[in-house]
Parts: C-alpha cells; structure tokens; sequence
C-alpha cells in the first residue's frame, strides 16, 4: 500500500482581497474534491491574499498508479486556470505489508 502526498503553491494574480481569494481557492478545492474523491486543503499562506498552500492525499496499491493520479490532479489544477502553480512538491510513501502483523 502506499500514499502519495502533494503540496501546491498558488499564486492568484487577479486577487485584490482575502475574500476574493477564499472565494476563488474554495472553487478550486471543491471541483477538485468532487472531480478525483480525494482530501484537500489549504495548508498555508491562509492570511496572505496573493498566495495559497494547497495539500492533498492518496492512498493506493500501486506507487505507479498513485504517481499518475497526482500528475493529473496537478494538471487539472493547473488547467482551471483559477491561479497560477508556481510550486509542487510531491512524495509517495510505502507502507509495507509488516503493519498486518500490528492488526489487534
């Protein structure tokens, strides 16, 4: 099993208050929710109106699968063209199958 993780920086260039970017990073956090089933969240820059830190998860059995399945949650991201990606950062991590040993 595994997890993949991804961190995405977000530049609203059109932004001109903290409302108006809430109202834009909501959009965006709920089509992609809805779009891919996944958990997502703003994470950080929450009080800085031109920015936003953007994280979300999956969880899978196959790193390649999990791998494709973030590239195309970052594309759909990108191509919304809500804001602007200026930074991803992504890591898949394995759990091995010795956790089953750990089951109560």
């Amino acid at each position: 099993m595994g997890v993949g993780l991804s961190i995405v920086d977000l530049l609203f260039t059109e932004s001109s208050s903290l409302k108006e970017k809430r109202g834009v990073l909501s959009r965006i956090l709920k089509r992609t929710q809805n779009t891919f089933n996944i958990s997502i969240a703003e994470i950080g820059e929450t009080d800085r109106w031109r920015r936003a830190k953007v994280g979300f998860s999956i969880v899978g059995n196959d790193r390649r699968y999990i791998n494709g399945k973030i590239d195309h949650i970052l594309e759909f991201i990108n191509n919304l063209q809500l804001a602007e990606v200026i930074n991803t950062e992504i890591e898949i991590i394995s759990i091995s199958d010795t956790m089953d040993s750990c089951a109560i």
